[in-house]
């Protein structure tokens, strides 16, 4: 593996333990209860897209809560630039994430599949 891809996957390992710290810091109850599932580093380590368990919100509340991490993505930016020593931290991209139900879909329909075929075969 490169320097770089190495570098790259300790930021994204260091930010998903250093976010749900700066969220649990936050006065806003809401913004204090979410669970990060997973960071991805992007361009260079430029951009993160740090993904969300949406278990808990509906499609309203889940768009409440993007513009609320918003609001406050520089001071969880910063706060995570200030625990590591960092020069600059990546820019944040808060998202839901749709992977786990993606992946129960495609099980269902293997399933689907398995079942379909043993009845025919």
């Amino acid at each position: 593996m490169n320097p770089i891809e190495l570098r790259r996957l300790r930021t994204q390992s260091v930010l998903k333990q250093l976010i749900p710290e700066a969220l649990a810091s936050l006065e806003d109850e809401l913004l204090r209860g979410l669970c990060v599932t997973d960071v991805e580093c992007k361009r260079g380590r430029y951009d993160a897209f740090v993904y969300l368990d949406k278990n808990a919100f509906d499609e309203r509340e889940q768009e409440f809560v993007l513009e609320k991490l918003g609001r406050v993505a520089r001071y969880l930016q910063n706060f995570c630039a200030e625990a590591e020593g960092w020069y600059r931290c990546p820019a944040f991209h808060f998202k839901f994430d749709d992977r786990l139900e993606y992946q129960n879909k495609m099980d269902d329909l293997f399933d689907k599949i398995e079942e379909e075929l043993r009845k025919n075969g």
